[in-house]
């Protein structure tokens, strides 16, 4: 009797025990839940490598870590692609010497770009959108040169930004107001926005207490850090030009353009860069253009042009938006209102004419290092006269969780409305398991941040507050080109490619996203390279948050154990098991001219 009783308790607790471990047990859901609540899985020691003895991580486990040395302080605001010694060796036709000109291999730096001397964290939004100190970017030439129109103010340590610009020397808030009186800004309508050759950004500056995302681009030129004082504030900026490469946006993109004296010769070129603007402008989107030649029959003397060069100009400008249907809808003083066309039906017998030339692709966001054309993209086929093409965008801020068209009509293969909130929910899981580790995400310690793999956006929706802005980066090699998504949602980004640097200044980003991103471009490039651009464009003491396989992430961590940057490993949230771990990164503060002083974490 005792044998069979004992025979029979082993059986019981046997199925009990594979009951439970089946993931239905009680118990089981009581220890998950443990599990998600504690941060327990934080050590700033974790060494994977033991629990991996069964195997070796190829390439660099067993060997010492690289210790990379600060560059020389003549690099401090160092841009690899936009260069200038090798800048002035490209042609300037058409702009192509301020377009990316990447380093070749031998000429790559490997070291770490060192902040000036006496560098200071950026004041917090939004008293950075008036105020910049003066040792972050040492320049005083637009103080100078811009003076009587309000651009930048050089007061004791700091840099003032009144908020003035060439065309709006009373100030962006006035300008803005006259622009509001035609287009539907106050209503979530407009909600992304395109300056081309934004000067110091106010423009785009001002927008943002109106719920309004600008993504403003102006090259490395004469007017020395006009991006670096756009980011130094807070505000969405990269360095770029219209020239000969097409914009690295997707088709249909922005509600609005603007170009306020952005000095862009929109009539030449049979129009190609009114036609590239068109190609990123959304169906009902607006083209702002202030300035010469403008009004130009009170202003000619002022601008010092002759009638007939200005006659001529706006001639031609109006003959091509024409061409491409736009509608003018003002013109008052200096300022030229269009909208564009819902829909090819709103422009009938366009696409008949034998003067108008179509672009023969079909597939208008490929644009990487693709050369810009002088043809017009056909609009998406619409099955009323009413119909948006491309479908009908919400208001801002419903449109952020509002199913994309994109993803309704079938557009993006492999995502359905299901997958897409699915990712949205997952997100959401991943940011609340962020913030138990890194308390200060959305607090407004991070006002710059950059999402190095985006995929639909659904980290920047997670996180989304007026307190910051995320620049969405989908990269050129990923799978799925998934930035017109992003833009649909109300929120910005750009295409890259993280085996050549970035389009900015060093120290532009306070805190950097990168999902998944040393597993898509193993055997693509170096990890060094990658890392060492992030170290580039990260300020002191900003975070970087890495999700990836574990594998790769001790890779990772092994490598940046010698860029001064402390780390910390932390489980899945979903418990230990998942191979998929969160590195945790914190760049350590120290600047030129001092390689062995760095601040205590």
């Amino acid at each position: 009797m005792s044998i069979i009783i004992v025979v029979g308790l082993c059986c019981f607790f046997y199925v009990l025990g594979v009951w439970q471990r089946s993931g239905f047990g009680k118990g089981d859901r009581i220890a998950a839940q443990i599990t998600e609540q504690t941060e327990c899985t934080i050590s700033s020691n974790l060494n994977f490598e033991t629990h991996h003895s069964g195997g070796s991580v190829p390439n660099d486990d067993d060997s010492e870590v690289k210790t990379f040395e600060p560059c020389d302080d003549r690099y401090t605001d160092y841009t690899p692609c936009q260069y200038q010694r090798r800048a002035m060796t490209f042609p300037r036709d058409n702009m192509i010497y301020r377009e990316r000109h990447c380093p070749a291999e031998q000429e790559k730096l490997y070291c770490l770009i060192p902040a000036p001397k006496g560098y200071v964290a950026p004041f917090p939004w939004p008293k950075s959108r008036d105020y910049v100190p003066y040792a972050n970017v040492p320049y005083k030439s637009l103080t100078v040169e811009k003076a009587v129109q309000n651009w930048v103010q050089y007061e004791g340590n700091v840099f003032r930004f009144p908020g003035g610009g060439t065309q709006f020397p009373h100030g962006a808030d006035k300008y803005i107001d006259q622009l509001a009186s035609v287009i539907p800004i106050a209503n979530g309508v407009v909600r992304t926005a395109l300056d081309t050759g934004c000067g110091v950004a106010s423009w785009g500056a001002y927008l943002l207490k109106r719920n309004v995302l600008a993504m403003s681009f102006a090259p490395r030129d004469s007017h020395e850090a006009q991006v670096q004082f756009a980011l130094e504030r807070g505000v969405p900026a990269v360095i770029g030009v219209l020239g000969s490469i097409k914009l690295p946006y997707p088709a249909r993109a922005f509600d609005m353009a603007h170009c306020s004296r952005c000095l862009i010769p929109w009539g030449s070129n049979d129009g190609m860069y009114m036609m590239e603007v068109d190609r990123v402008l959304r169906p009902g989107g607006y083209w702002v253009l202030s300035g010469p030649p403008i009004n130009w029959k009170s202003n000619y003397k002022a601008w010092q042009q002759t009638k007939e060069e200005l006659e001529e100009e706006q001639r031609k400008i109006e003959e091509i938006a024409e061409l491409l249907c736009w509608e003018k809808i003002s013109e008052k003083d200096e300022i030229a209102i269009w909208r564009k066309r819902i829909n090819a039906d709103s422009c009938p017998g366009r696409q008949d004419e034998p003067h108008v030339n179509m672009c023969e692709s079909t597939n208008a966001d490929d644009v990487w290092y693709k050369k810009m054309e002088s043809c017009i993209n056909r609009y998406p086929e619409v099955n009323s006269p009413k119909e948006v093409a491309g479908g009908e965008l919400r208001p801002f801020p419903e449109r952020l969780n509002a199913i994309p068209p994109r993803i309704s009509s079938g557009s993006v293969p492999g995502f359905s409305v299901e997958s897409y909130q699915k990712d949205n929910k997952l997100w959401q899981k991943h940011v609340k398991a962020y913030k138990k580790i890194n308390k200060l995400l959305d607090t407004g310690r991070y006002r710059n941040i950059m999402d190095m793999n985006a995929g639909l956006g659904s980290f920047a929706s997670a996180i989304e507050s007026p307190k910051l802005w995320v620049m969405n980066v989908v990269p050129t090699i990923a799978e799925l080109s998934t930035l017109g998504v992003i833009y649909e949602r109300g929120l910005i980004g750009i295409y890259h490619d993280w085996c050549e640097a970035f389009s900015t200044y060093p120290r532009t980003y306070d805190l950097i996203h990168a999902n998944g991103v040393f597993s898509l471009y193993q055997n693509k490039c170096k990890m060094e390279d990658i890392l060492l651009e992030m170290d580039r464009i990260l300020r002191p003491e900003g975070a970087i948050i890495f999700r990836d396989d574990v594998d790769v992430l001790i890779k990772v961590k092994r490598m940046v154990g010698g860029m001064r940057w402390s780390t910390k490993m932390a489980d899945h949230e979903d418990g230990p098991l998942v191979s998929e771990k969160i590195l945790f990164a914190v760049k350590q503060y120290w600047v030129g001219g001092s390689k062995n002083k760095t601040s205590k974490q």
